[in-house]
């Protein structure tokens, strides 16, 4: 399993019958600036306090952030912690502002 995905590919895996969970690892106020309405919040300092008490191990994870740099260190050190199936969303939620969603704010 590759360690990102595409928003193209984020976008069909999020309409499909058994969706991954959407881990959002920004800030509150980037989470409230704009957002993709089935994410989790977890801002990534948050991540290794939080993450073995509130993620399952076997779920698929899709890590998100603000332009894919974040998400891509959360999701490798998820895979480190047994985390096998987190991947990250290249390109972030600035991607899928432009590619797939322009109703989305950009900052």
């Amino acid at each position: 399993m590759d360690l990102e995905i595409t928003v193209e590919q984020l976008k069909q895996q999020l309409s499909s019958a058994n969706p991954p969970l959407l881990l959002d690892v920004r800030e509150q106020w980037e989470f409230d600036t704009a957002n993709i309405q089935s994410s989790k919040l977890m801002p990534m300092g948050e991540i290794p306090s939080r993450a073995h008490q509130e993620l399952d191990e076997e779920q698929h994870i899709l890590v998100l952030c603000h332009h894919g740099a974040r998400s891509l260190s959360v999701a490798a050190w998820l895979r480190q912690q047994g985390f096998d199936q987190a991947q990250s969303v290249a390109g972030g939620i600035d991607a899928w502002s432009r590619s797939i969603d322009p109703t989305v704010p950009r900052y």
